[in-house]
């Protein structure tokens, strides 16, 4: 990226709903000039921005392993996430990136690796989970196991390639809602429980959450009672972020900010600035 402050055109070239009530879509998006298009990492982000409705921050959803376009999955809750839900495929917006720093994939190569998500915060994991399987890394990690909630099923991101893992014999994935529904024939309960049942081994295994905070926050005593380490659970604070450069300070978390220093933190960082978060 040459100018930080300069969005490069990218155009629309697919959207579709992720969601039943159609607050959560996702875009694929290429680049306008394709001499434009920059490597990133599982767990970076971007600024997308419209001209006159504004930016906001969006981790990247695909894998580097994904060539051609990029992914974000929005969540309508505001003024310009609404503007982005009315865009149509072929419309022409801005981003920035890529930014801030990436999930350790060179950390635990030789390790094994438990996925934790929770509602739309499966992006970056997505990106994580595809990067960790694609055919050239696959070999160099161990088991890789998903665990990821949702309310219901409606709202339960990137369902058809979910189960299509599901399917797969080199990735463990447990799916779960949050209270039975019919037609519904997998796991039910809350995702810190559903981490408890399984008890997945500590041993020589780093874990990636990522989810609404109270779902973390109940996650994290589950992790330490089976023997995980602080410093082997990694998370993003990507909600945090703001202008994506350090520029604006409104996402410093003492003396770091987020989108320099992170998003991705580990929690043994993140414990030492506790009255931050």
């Amino acid at each position: 990226m040459n100018n930080p402050y300069m969005p490069i055109p990218v155009r629309v070239v697919k959207i579709r709903n992720e969601s039943d009530d159609k607050t959560l879509r996702t875009f694929d998006l290429e680049f306008v000039n394709p001499e434009e298009a920059f490597d990133y990492m599982p767990g970076q982000f971007c600024q997308l921005s419209i001209p006159g409705a504004g930016e906001a921050p969006f981790g990247i959803a695909t894998s580097p392993t994904e060539k051609g376009f990029l992914r974000f999955t929005v969540n309508r809750v505001g003024v310009f996430t609404k503007a982005l839900h009315e865009l149509q495929e072929g419309e022409e917006i801005g981003i920035r990136g890529p930014l801030g720093n990436w999930y350790p994939v060179e950390e635990f190569k030789g390790k094994n690796v438990l996925i934790i998500g929770g509602g739309f915060a499966l992006t970056t994991l997505r990106s994580l989970t595809i990067y960790l399987r694609d055919k050239a890394n696959r070999p160099d990690y161990g088991n890789i196991t998903l665990i990821y909630g949702a309310r219901r099923p409606g709202v339960m991101i990137y369902r058809d390639e979910l189960e299509q893992w599901e399917t797969e014999d080199d990735i463990d994935v447990h799916l779960t809602i949050d209270q039975a529904v019919e037609g519904w024939d997998k796991r039910v309960g809350f995702v810190p429980t559903v981490t408890s049942e399984l008890s997945p081994p500590s041993k020589d295994t780093w874990v990636m959450l990522c989810g609404p905070p109270i779902m973390i926050r109940y996650t994290l005593p589950t992790l330490a009672k089976l023997g995980f380490p602080p410093e082997r659970i990694y998370t993003s604070l990507e909600r945090r972020m703001k202008c994506g450069i350090g520029k604006c300070g409104r996402c410093n978390i003492g003396s770091q900010y987020v989108c320099v220093d992170g998003p991705v933190f580990s929690f043994a960082q993140i414990e030492k600035i506790p009255e931050e978060i």
